[in-house]
């Protein structure tokens, strides 16, 4: 059974930082990508930033350059390192493990195409 549990989030001024942290057990972590996703009240869950497998990097638009994603496959860890802040960054934060069969930036934008969740957190930016 695969377990995500999320860690980090909470209130911070706009510009400020903070960094989220998924830590998985259940599978060989290294073999699987890894997704970050947000959902505000009221919209639809997007997608923020993926790590491939073998450690690429993809961002929305929204976050590029603001946030950055890493893996540590030693700590079965994923984090979301968030800078630069914004008030419409505000949202309930999910992180998400791939299909085995997930390859390339059209998947990883995907929901639908991560078949585990862990809890989400929530980011809070305040103006």
């Amino acid at each position: 059974q695969v377990q995500l549990v999320v860690s980090g989030g909470g209130l911070v001024q706009a510009g400020g930082s903070l960094r989220l942290s998924c830590a998985a057990s259940g599978r060989t972590f290294r073999n699987y990508a890894m997704g970050w996703f947000r959902q505000a009240p009221g919209k639809e869950r997007e997608f923020v930033a993926a790590t491939s497998s073998g450690s690429s990097t993809f961002y929305a638009d929204s976050v590029k350059g603001r946030f950055t994603i890493s893996r540590e496959n030693a700590k079965n860890t994923v984090y979301l390192q968030m800078n630069s802040l914004k008030p419409e960054d505000t949202a309930g934060y999910y992180c998400a493990l791939a299909g085995s069969y997930c390859s390339g930036y059209g998947c990883y934008v995907r929901p639908q195409d991560y078949h585990y969740w862990g809890q989400g957190t929530q980011v809070t930016v305040s103006s």
